[in-house]
């Protein structure tokens, strides 16, 4: 054993699945954790006529975020294998660029959050596939998560949906 694993895992769970399954989530754990950093620093940085409503819309979605890294990490624990946290962990650990802006419109801001969702969702439904085969416990975390993320986008894009249904995203 490594000194990030412990000698269990949660019952019925065979060890192998439960390190393949954690090593699932600790990415995800990354994607959570640079997420809710993302979505603060666009709150710091939005500008412009819709500043307060995106302002105000983004707290509530760091909260949300922040709360499902913190459950994600506890199953991570449950299952025997210490959660990395750390900002150095998660910069190792991702394989994705950095959020593009610093101080931008709020239709910049939610254009490039829009495209960060996107690539979270699309990372966590991989996710849910892959921890289902062995452990729906975890499967089921991912779901929920993966649930709210996608209410989120949906916040957003309504910012830049046209009225017949098309994205119409902006870029500065």
């Amino acid at each position: 054993m490594t000194e990030n694993y412990a000698e269990f895992t949660a019952p019925g769970v065979e060890m192998e699945d439960a390190h393949r399954v954690t090593e699932i989530l600790q990415v995800r754990l990354h994607a959570l954790n640079d997420l809710h950093l993302t979505l603060k620093h666009a709150h710091w940085n939005v500008v412009g006529p819709e500043f307060i409503s995106v302002h105000e819309m983004l707290d509530p979605q760091v909260d949300a975020v922040r709360g499902w890294a913190d459950l994600v990490a506890e199953r991570i624990a449950t299952m025997g294998v210490a959660p990395k946290g750390t900002p150095g962990a998660i910069v190792t650990g991702r394989d994705w660029e950095d959020y593009p802006l610093d101080r931008a419109s709020s239709l910049a801001h939610i254009s490039a959050l829009n495209d960060v969702y996107t690539g979270v969702v699309k990372d966590f439904r991989t996710a849910i596939a892959e921890s289902g085969k062995v452990d729906p416990v975890s499967e089921d975390i991912l779901v929920e998560v993966t649930r709210g993320l996608e209410l989120f986008q949906w916040f957003l894009r309504s910012f830049i949906t046209k009225a017949d249904g098309s994205l119409n995203p902006v870029t500065e």
